[in-house]
């Protein structure tokens, strides 16, 4: 009779480990990661403001969704006159130029950079930009970028995702760590890719090009 009821017991055991890791499983989707350093987005005004009038971005090397790395670099001034200079711009030219910086590029500007998704910003902080032409002053438009994957419709179906869940995401080997409120970016023109800042990268000892894991939704 006790060798019975071991042995039901054991495979209790077993099934419910089995369904536990099915629950670790759901969603569960390995996802290349890219490293995104400081770099600055400008409208055409800005551009010219800048490089001289007439002024157009070339084009360095293509990213994903239509954007490209472009040639052209400019020096991000804060308000204590603390500067980074060579900061990459990326085109094409947009609607309403942005700043994105790491949590300590922030420190090193002495600004007080919100964390945004791309896009937002409403609010943040004033910065100006130093080119070869000229200047710009920007009186909100400097964020430190949240995290984020980007995907394609497809993609986001097979792990049964949508266009701004949240998920978290498993990376790194002896200094990994698991990355809360990751906001999901489902558009078709996208490649799969998990976009984290030089901080989060060097906090976790990964690098442009290694796989991270969705954890959980």
């Amino acid at each position: 009779m006790m060798d019975t009821y071991n042995e039901v017991e054991r495979i209790t055991r077993m099934v419910l480990q089995t369904i536990e890791n099915a629950k670790e499983n759901e969603n569960r989707m390995t996802v290349p990661v890219g490293v995104s350093a400081r770099h600055i987005h400008l409208t055409q005004e800005d551009v010219e403001k800048l490089f001289g009038a007439g002024y157009q971005l070339t084009k360095k090397k293509d990213l994903m969704g239509g954007q490209f790395a472009a040639n052209e670099q400019c020096t991000v001034v804060g308000l204590k006159l603390r500067a980074i200079e060579n900061v990459r711009i990326l085109g094409p030219v947009r609607k309403k130029s942005q700043v994105e910086i790491s949590a300590t590029d922030a420190r090193t500007l002495g600004v007080n950079a919100p964390l945004r998704q791309s896009g937002d910003t409403a609010g943040s902080a004033p910065v100006a930009l130093v080119g070869p032409k000229g200047a710009v002053y920007l009186k909100e438009g400097c964020i430190v970028a949240a995290r984020h994957i980007h995907m394609t419709p497809a993609e986001a179906a097979s792990a049964s995702l949508h266009d701004g869940d949240y998920v978290s995401v498993k990376m790194g080997n002896e200094r990994g760590a698991v990355l809360d409120h990751v906001k999901i970016r489902v558009d078709e023109s996208f490649s799969l890719e998990m976009h984290i800042d030089t901080d989060e990268a060097n906090a976790c000892q990964v690098k442009q090009g290694d796989c991270a894991n969705i954890v959980r939704k």
